[in-house]
């Protein structure tokens, strides 16, 4: 178990961005957006054996010829007014079978993440993912915002973000499931500056089995700002397109009992952010999982 450097670049105090596979794949599709934008050139990965099991083994013949691991890789670009690191991972290490991080792998994969980040300098780590919320898909996602420290909470809020301590219901509380938030913590612990940017999913849509490119753009949005560069976000646009056109068809066939519901958040222009009961979880759960059972052979991939 370990990191593997195939290069040792010269960087500058860089700040680090990590992104996992999570609900509608927010974060994700955030970081691979901006690390493909600044064109960042990957230097090393974790070795997987300890983490992950194969996604497929290659048989040729009769003979084994390889195992394919999820990857866990890092990437760096140079820029003028900043150097990057990205770390981005194809799945979160987890016991017991679940989605995300939890246990003894996950607590070793964020410190060698964070061990990277130590030895070329880095003081700051951006993690990012969703935050499911009461909104309607045709409204645009705010960001929502956890920081390591109160003064990073006051930079962060000038770029327009929600602070997860002042969500409606949630009496200054929270948590954060996965990497994003066990990052979060050990980086805290380890003194680094630690930021989570979560950007906002409609709870009927923390389900489905396609992304959510709408609230990764706004995601992308307050990165920028905060990292201080300029990048193409309308890359994208299509992708947004094709899955608002997707989402809206699935709409259409919503039971009437679960439109009523959520019918309303549309007529809102920007309703207060709110928690989510687990009364309203479970309903909705159930209905949407209903939903899908039905039409499992018209479920988008």
């Amino acid at each position: 178990m370990g990191i593997v450097l195939h290069k040792q670049p010269e960087l500058n105090k860089p700040v680090m961005i990590a992104g996992w596979p999570g609900i509608g794949n927010i974060g994700l599709i955030a970081v691979d957006t901006l690390r493909s934008q600044v064109q960042a050139e990957q230097f090393g990965e974790i070795e997987p054996w300890d983490f992950f099991y194969p996604k497929k083994a290659t048989i040729k013949n009769g003979i084994l010829q390889e195992l394919e691991f999820p990857s866990n890789k890092f990437y760096y670009q140079r820029l003028a007014n900043r150097d990057l690191l990205f770390f981005s991972g194809e799945e979160q290490p987890a016991d017991s079978g679940r989605m995300y991080a939890e246990g003894r792998k996950a607590y070793q994969l964020a410190d060698l993440v964070l061990d990277v980040a130590a030895k070329f300098g880095c003081q700051r780590v951006y993690t990012s993912g969703a935050a499911v919320s009461l909104i309607h898909h045709t409204q645009p996602p705010r960001v929502w915002a956890v920081a390591s420290r109160s003064d990073l909470l006051q930079e962060v809020k000038s770029y327009r973000t929600v602070l997860m301590s002042e969500v409606e219901g949630r009496n200054g509380q929270g948590s954060i499931t996965g990497l994003n938030g066990l990052l979060l913590g050990v980086a805290k612990k380890r003194g680094f500056e630690a930021v989570c940017l979560m950007g906002e999913i409609p709870d009927y849509l923390a389900g489905v089995p396609f992304p959510y490119p709408r609230a990764s753009q706004a995601v992308l949005e307050v990165l920028t700002k905060l990292l201080g560069i300029e990048v193409n976000l309308g890359v994208l646009d299509v992708m947004t397109a094709q899955i608002d056109g997707v989402i809206n068809d699935i709409y259409e066939k919503f039971p009437p009992e679960i439109k009523e519901r959520i019918e309303p958040r549309r007529l809102a222009a920007q309703p207060k952010p709110e928690t989510i009961t687990e009364e309203e979880v479970q309903w909705m759960k159930e209905h949407i999982d209903e939903l899908f059972k039905r039409g499992k052979g018209e479920r988008p991939s």
